[in-house]
């Protein structure tokens, strides 16, 4: 089966201004081992937390375990992903121990195929959500600490065995909250000129750049190019002619994986074959295909936040996503789980908790949690989105399945989900973000290197209070409208007539529109401080 026509491809020339061509940031983002710095530096950054959070003081607001992860790293993310991109999983400091883990381990193993989706990462934050809660991991640098720990450890172990990326692809629940929400910033890796593509025969992109022997980079013998795609997963087929004539295929899965020894750059681990390649799904902004493409044809450009949600190609290592259930449940989880995190820190869910545990004669509070877990982020999104999805086929008439409507329109949610991730954040972000001036005066007393005098505890808020409810009032509603446009654009797409695609929306937009209004009342409420020794 050919290969469909990519948006890249449809139009030629990539028309997006290219980051990797400005001036300052595009050198230094162009230069081999501008990704091992950025990683270095955040490891650096996790080795203080994880040693303040295992011996300094256990008082959250006085260690950089309480403050840096639960306070500054969530606001920063969220403005990264907003007017950059995947910045966190292309500075990831887990990464570092990986590499070790490839060099040294077998790395060998293919992933299994029964996880080989995202349903093994919907349960992992489920699980984080709760546990978030039940351990109080935002009062307790302790488990902090040991939370960035088991990350270590988990990426090292995963992907010292498997091959290609297994972690960042299939488990990592940090990761899943950048591809997903990463799918509404303006930034995109992608070819500059298809037509370049179309002509290359050595597909270093996905494959990797080898030293001359064999099957060399300039011109491989019998490699004879993409000859098809999956139409679920969206992976390019390559064939292989050996020297006796036969050819055999193999999925493109893993440069590292595939090919003669004497790698010399590693092609993408994450299966996204450049020139068949959309948008920012599984894509952690590595830069591997950047410096593995021989004719300098890959780059990061800016584009239209809404052009991922509304089109719907075969995305090389995804696949279509209105086919795509398990994706379609990770959005929805993630939008979800923007309001109840939130609603997880007002005065009213404690009276919530309180009658759900008299009415049921339940006493503990982490079974209480569970319950609460599962009906705000399993139950209640299962019934709304089932409901949406139901009244929109009756309304436009369609035939698909009522799984396919949701994983269709689920995707129309992510900017509303995110406005509302931007809003929580950010509030703890300007209303303690100065905290980590007293931190790191008395990380460095403690130490014996005093700077500034006595630390000044009261430092926090970085913006007057009256301007928080305004600023968190425009993201949300920001994501709302973008939430409004971009399902229409779905519906048109999947309806054509305007009145049929009204028609469609209109149950979506309606839960759009009551999610929203939840977010108003909950933005309104008393918040509890975490991080900081103030209290609003």
């Amino acid at each position: 089966m050919p290969i469909p026509p990519s948006t890249t491809e449809r139009e030629g020339l990539n028309p997006g201004t290219d980051l990797l061509k400005t001036p300052i940031l595009g050198r230094f983002l162009r230069w081999r081992h501008a990704r091992s710095v950025l990683q270095g530096s955040f490891l650096g950054l996790a080795v203080l937390i994880i040693l303040d959070g295992l011996f300094g003081p256990q008082l959250a607001p006085r260690n950089l375990a309480g403050t840096i992860p639960w306070v500054h790293w969530r606001g920063f993310v969220v403005l990264a992903l907003l007017v950059a991109g995947n910045l966190f999983c292309m500075a990831c400091p887990f990464m570092l121990p990986r590499r070790l883990a490839k060099r040294f381990g077998p790395a060998r193993l293919p992933w299994p195929a029964v996880l080989r989706s995202k349903w093994l990462a919907v349960a992992l934050l489920l699980f984080f959500f709760w546990a978030y809660e039940a351990f109080s991991l935002w009062a307790s640098p302790w488990l902090t600490a040991w939370v960035a720990l088991t990350y270590f450890a988990l990426a090292f172990v995963i992907d010292g065995f498997f091959k290609g990326a297994s972690f960042c692809k299939h488990v990592c629940p940090i990761g899943q909250f950048h591809f997903i929400n990463g799918m509404v910033s303006p930034t995109e890796v992608s070819v500059r000129d298809s037509r370049v593509c179309a002509s290359c025969t050595t597909l270093d992109c996905i494959r990797g750049r080898y030293e001359p022997s064999g099957l060399t980079p300039q011109q491989p013998e019998g490699w004879s190019g993409p000859i098809g795609a999956d139409e679920e997963t969206g992976e390019a087929r390559l064939r292989i002619e050996g020297e006796n004539g036969e050819r055999t295929r193999a999925l493109a899965a893993s440069g590292r994986a595939r090919g003669p020894e004497g790698l010399i750059q590693g092609g993408c681990e994450l299966a996204l074959f450049q020139p068949r390649k959309e948008g920012n799904g599984d894509c952690t902004f590595c830069m591997e295909c950047i410096h593995a493409c021989p004719h300098d044809n890959v780059g990061i450009h800016l584009r239209s936040p809404l052009k991922e949600l509304t089109l719907d190609p075969v995305r090389s290592g995804v696949g279509r996503l209105s086919r795509k259930p398990d994706w379609a449940a990770l959005a929805i989880l993630l939008t979800f789980g923007a309001f109840l995190n939130a609603f997880g820190m007002v005065e009213p869910v404690f009276a919530l908790q309180a009658w759900i545990g008299a009415t049921l004669g339940i006493n503990s509070r982490g079974f209480l949690l569970v319950l609460f877990f599962l009906t705000g982020l399993v139950l209640l999104p299962a019934a709304a989105t089932a409901a949406a999805g139901w009244l929109s086929k009756r309304l436009s008439g369609g035939r698909e399945g009522l799984v396919q409507n949701i994983s269709t329109y689920a995707w129309s949610l992510v900017p509303l989900g995110f406005g509302m991730w931007t809003a929580h954040y950010l509030y703890h972000l300007l209303i303690g973000g100065w905290t980590i001036v007293p931190v790191l005066q008395q990380y460095l007393a403690d130490l014996g290197l005093p700077l500034g005098g006595d630390p000044r505890w009261g430092a926090g808020a970085m913006v007057p209070e009256s301007w928080l409810l305004p600023i968190e009032l425009l993201f949300l509603q920001g994501g709302l409208l973008f939430t409004l446009v971009t399902g229409f654009r779905i519906a048109r797409r999947e309806e054509g007539r305007k009145k049929a695609a009204l028609r469609a929306f209109l149950p979506w937009a309606i839960l759009a529109t009551l999610l929203s209004l939840a977010g108003i009342w909950l933005l309104n409420q008393p918040m509890e401080m975490r991080g900081t020794f103030q209290a609003l």
